[in-house]
Parts: structure tokens; sequence; C-alpha cells
């Protein structure tokens, strides 16, 4: 059973690399999201800032070497580098003019993934990004990440324009996986898909939303490119958020079951849509241990990441993925047994 835990791209330090093997991680998610492409962007090593890396996969680029060096730093401190994330480009889920060279870059970079021995690939559909509205406050004066539907309609961000249908962004989605998923199976990787954030199957920002529901995954899954490398990245607190408590459960074994869970992001929520708020993971709704068990008993053995853990103002959020992790690493002792 493994933990993983994210860092990005321009944190990647042995300083926080030993932190979090001393700490009980076995594996690391490595954050890629950002950037632009900028024109002859090269990547030498993986001291470039932050973006350098995701601007060079968004225009094309080989970047295997960066890819391996990557691994190896993460290898050296006794870790596995389990996955690289990054969303779903723009010109891609929104059918710009040069989506078809962005899906054929996507498939560059699953390439790249294959050849630098990273197995994982997470990735979102969700042009317009995340939505929250105004924080709680919670125990010690931490601050949880909150959506209340009636103040995001009462102040909701200026639409994309022009719209664009749930009919559009499904015919942009069969086009992307029926593309990807055989060049992720060539080179083995599995893609790994997060939910919508908060999960409400309609326009938001003016973009549908179309990795909502479970009926939405299914239909990814299962109907459009059913294979081993067209995974979930299962976000427990997103499915909380939409199905409730009770409803969670149901919802891991249907997933694990299919084998169709690639990483858990292993988190508990206070609330259900239209109104939810993120909280330590022994102060929600849902019964963690339970939740572990239908994973267990569903054939599911890890990785397990918490993500999303409360802000700490004026300190760094260390301190509440180190709460999460040990959470995490003895529910899997009283669970797995390990």
């Amino acid at each position: 059973m493994h933990i993983l835990e994210q860092i990005g791209i321009g944190e990647l330090s042995d300083e926080r690399l030993s932190f979090f093997r001393a700490i009980g991680v076995d594996s690391i998610h490595l954050e890629l999201r950002g950037g632009k492409p900028q024109a002859g962007a090269k990547v030498r090593s993986t001291g470039a800032a932050n973006s350098t890396l995701a601007q060079a996969l968004r225009a094309g680029q080989d970047c295997t070497e960066a890819l391996e060096k990557a691994r190896e730093q993460v290898e050296s401190h006794g870790l596995k580098l389990n996955n690289v994330f990054m969303s779903a480009w723009q010109e891609i889920t929104l059918d710009e003019e040069d989506a078809d060279e962005k899906i054929g870059h996507w498939c560059q970079m699953l390439e790249s993934l294959g050849r630098a021995g990273i197995p994982c690939l997470g990735w979102n559909f969700k042009p317009m990004g995340n939505f929250r509205t105004t924080a709680d406050v919670g125990r010690g004066g931490v601050q949880y990440s909150t959506f209340d539907y009636e103040a995001f309609d009462a102040h909701r961000p200026a639409p994309h324009e022009p719209p664009v249908s749930e009919e559009q962004m499904w015919q942009r989605m069969e086009t992307f996986l029926r593309t990807v998923i055989p060049v992720a199976e060539k080179a083995g990787v599995r893609m790994a898909l997060h939910p919508d954030d908060p999960p409400i199957p309609e326009p938001l920002g003016g973009v549908a939303q179309i990795c909502s529901t479970l009926v939405q995954f299914r239909r990814m899954l299962f109907e459009i490119a059913p294979s081993h490398s067209n995974a979930m990245l299962f976000c427990q607190g997103c499915m909380t958020e939409l199905l409730g408590p009770e409803g969670i459960y149901d919802a891991i074994a249907e997933m694990a079951s299919a084998d169709k869970i690639a990483w858990v992001h292993f988190r508990n929520v206070r609330g259900q849509l239209p109104r939810f708020t993120e909280v330590f993971m022994d102060e929600g709704e849902v019964d963690m241990k339970r939740a572990m068990e239908v994973y267990r008993d569903n054939g599911f053995n890890g990785p397990y990441m918490m993500d999303h853990t409360p802000h700490f103002p004026h300190h760094d959020n260390l301190y509440g993925k180190a709460y999460a992790i040990g959470y995490i690493r003895a529910l899997i002792q009283t669970v797995y047994g390990g």
C-alpha cells in the first residue's frame, strides 16, 4: 500500500524529498501545470524554473531526458515517481485552430513518459479550472476551501465566449481519447482523469462540464475508450461533494472493482452540493476507515494521496500534509495490516 504526495516541478528538491521520505511517503506526484510555450524553450535539467518543462511539453519537445532526471532524483531518496500531472491544454479543450497539433504534442508527452519510466499521467479536461467561494474558518484558525453555489451564482465570473455546449465538449473529448489512449497503451502509460471541481454538470464558466458525474465517467472509461490505460484519478472529495457521504462507498466499489482507479485523492468534506467545505480527514462526514476498507475489499491497493489540505495562515502547508500523511499511514496499518 502506497502513499503518494505532490511536489511542484519548481519545488523538486532533495530537502523536500527527504522530508516526505522521513514521514512515510512512498511515491511522488510531480505537478507540471502552468506556463505557456515560449519560442525556442529548451529543457536541460530538472532545475529549470517552474513552468519550463510544461512549456517544452506543450511545444512538442522530446523531454525524455528531463523526465528521466526527475525520476532519478526522486529514486535517489528511496521514492518512486508515480506520475506527472498536466491539464489538457485549452487548445484541445476549446478546439482552437492548433488543436490537432497540440493533441500530437500530448502523444509525444506520453511517449517521453514511457521512455523515462514514469508509469502514469494525471490530467483533467476543464478549461475554466476550479471554482470556489469565500473560505470557511476551521479549527485553530485554518481556512477550509469552500464552495457555496448560492454565493457563486450571485457573483459568477465572466463566462467564456462563445459558450461551449455539452455536445461540443463530448465531441472534443471523444476525439482526444480515441487519439491518445492507443499511444498511451503503446508507451505503457496509464492516464488518470480527475473530476471537475466542483462536480456540477453544467457550464459554470460558460463551458459545459462533462467530467462531473459517474454517468459521464462510465461513458469515458467504458464506452469511448475502454482500456487499462484509460483510468480515473478517483477524487474521493469531489465524488463525496456530488454523491454525499453515503453514496461514496458504492462509487468506490464500482470503480475499484472494475480496476479503473489509478490512484485516490483521499480526503474528507463536510456538506454536499450545493455547499461543501474541505476539512481535516478526522472531522468530515465520510467514515475514512470504512472508505479504505471498501477500496481494499474491491482490489485497490493504492496509491493514496491526501490532496487539498486546509490552509494554515502564516505557515507552510507542509503542516497539513504531514498531518494527513500520518493519518493515512495509520489507516493503512489498520485496514491493510501493514
